[in-house]
């Protein structure tokens, strides 16, 4: 694939030429001892130098490697927030003398268009699975569709992985191939930038590059590569339908449970978990309600509350119906597991539970 030269202080441009066509930037920053995305108006708020080091129940960041801004895999935030956000209002109505009750529709599109700075490719696959959820189908959205129809999206290749990623064996990086409007491929002196959209090589144009050398190319696909390469995670397969659910009685799920403190850590920052409950919050005086939308999980009680009965009351069945749901039927719904090989969720297990070690301990004998 063809790309264009943007050297390191080109990105303050690019900056500059996305803030300028209406867009609200937001990229990846130094916080509290992580990296989590905020407004971006100036490459110095970009991560210089940071790394992370990431295990089972462990993110720490390193600083002054380098001069890159994109030398660490992820933080705990994806996408998803973004887009599907934690809480919204759907619709409220008003009560009224005259007129009895009134019934109105939320709107909770953006003020302006998105634009997001170093998204990886894990989260834009992640993005793709949470479009086949909220965008197709016959029940579309809207608040959804809203936020997505003006989002700008500048992926960065990966080049430094973390301990705990595995997007190489699920397919979904770490270079990243589609979804995006605009990808960076980093290097020490600047970047390699490719267009993926109309509006991204409008963007590009802008930035009036020089065409990248053979050897810049090669820096880029070399460092891609051995990325790959040095991810020592993996699932036992692509798909772990027949495995997982010839297993729903093994004894692993009880020594899960053992450990799992039914947080919901693991469901937080999973770019593709999607659950949600839906309540009323009601004003004080009475005189209105708003029909609220917010994030939940499958580790809570009260996501399998029905009429009186918690159907999954312990922890052990909580955790079996996340990972069977997340690695075996999620193929049924949408086409592929819901697993795109981040990590986030072995990084920031409080007791390190890992996904991949527990699939092949679960599956052992039932994969190829």
């Amino acid at each position: 694939m063809e790309s264009d030269f943007l050297p390191r202080a080109g990105l303050q441009t690019l900056l500059d030429i996305l803030r300028t066509a209406g867009y609200r930037c937001i990229g990846p920053q130094l916080q509290d001892g992580a990296i989590v995305y905020g407004d971006l108006a100036r490459v110095d708020q970009l991560p210089l130098g940071a790394s992370d080091r990431q295990a089972p129940g462990s993110y720490r960041i390193e600083q002054g490697r380098g001069p890159r801004y994109f030398a660490w895999a992820n933080g705990p935030q994806t996408l998803k927030p973004w887009l599907f956000v934690p809480r919204e209002s759907l619709w409220r109505v008003d009560a009224s003398r005259d007129h009895g009750l009134q019934f109105t529709s939320t709107e909770n599109a953006p003020s302006q268009p998105l634009a997001v700075i170093g998204v990886r490719a894990c989260d834009l696959a992640a993005l793709q699975l949470q479009d086949r959820h909220f965008l197709e189908g016959p029940f579309r959205d809207p608040h959804y569709a809203a936020r997505r129809s003006d989002l700008f999206l500048v992926a960065v290749d990966c080049s430094h992985p973390a301990d705990t990623c595995f997007c190489a064996s699920t397919g979904d990086g770490p270079r990243a191939d589609a979804g995006y409007d605009l990808a960076l491929a980093e290097l020490d002196e600047g970047f390699l930038v490719r267009a993926g959209s109309e509006r991204g090589a409008g963007i590009a144009k802008s930035l009036k590059c020089a065409p990248a050398s053979t050897a810049q190319e090669k820096i880029a696909d070399d460092e891609w590569q051995a990325c790959s390469r040095q991810q020592k995670r993996h699932l036992p397969s692509r798909d772990l339908r027949e495995a997982l659910f010839a297993n729903l009685a093994h004894p692993r799920w009880d020594t899960i449970a053992e450990r799992c403190l039914s947080c919901g850590n693991c469901t937080s920052v999973c770019p593709t978990c999607f659950c949600h409950t839906e309540l009323d919050d009601p004003s004080l005086d009475g005189s209105r309600s708003e029909h609220v939308r917010q994030w939940d999980s499958c580790f809570t009680a009260g996501h399998s509350y029905i009429h009186g009965i918690t159907l999954r009351e312990d922890t052990g069945k909580r955790y079996r119906q996340w990972l069977t749901h997340k690695l075996g039927s999620w193929h049924e719904q949408y086409g592929r597991s819901g697993c795109v090989g981040c990590g986030r969720c072995i990084a920031w297990c409080p007791v390190g539970i890992d996904l991949t070690e527990e699939a092949s301990i679960l599956c052992e004998g039932e994969t190829a």
